[in-house]
């Protein structure tokens, strides 16, 4: 059974950083793109980032560009996502996902969720 598990959210002033884990268990994590997508109340959810089962190719939505930064530690079974300089328009339900072959921005590609960590950005 495929399980992601997202940890790491919480509240946090503006200008300020989180990071946030995704742990992966049932599933060969490093032949997996992973991606982190976010979904705030009454909007669809949105792409925000994605990185390559070798972690050598990465991709970010423009809007998070230059603040955020994904990885991820196969040994460890991990992704990350390292948000600085965190925005009010950032606060949204995180989710990681995961993706057994070729490359997507779209969420519906993806074949396994996490539950989502709320993060929330104060102005």
């Amino acid at each position: 059974q495929v399980q992601l598990v997202e940890s790491g959210g919480g509240l946090m002033q503006a200008g300020g950083s989180l990071r946030l884990s995704c742990a992966a268990s049932g599933l060969t994590f490093s032949t997996y793109r992973m991606a982190w997508f976010r979904q705030a109340p009454g909007k669809e959810r949105e792409f925000v980032a994605t990185i390559s089962w070798s972690g050598g190719s990465t991709y970010y939505a423009d809007s998070v560009k230059g603040r955020f930064t994904i990885s991820r530690d196969n040994a460890k079974n991990t992704m990350y996502l390292q948000m600085n300089s965190l925005k009010p328009e950032d606060t949204a339900v995180y989710y990681c996902a995961a993706l057994n072959t070729g490359y997507s921005t779209n969420w519906r590609a993806y074949s396994y969720w996490g539950q989502g960590t709320q993060v929330t950005v104060s102005s």
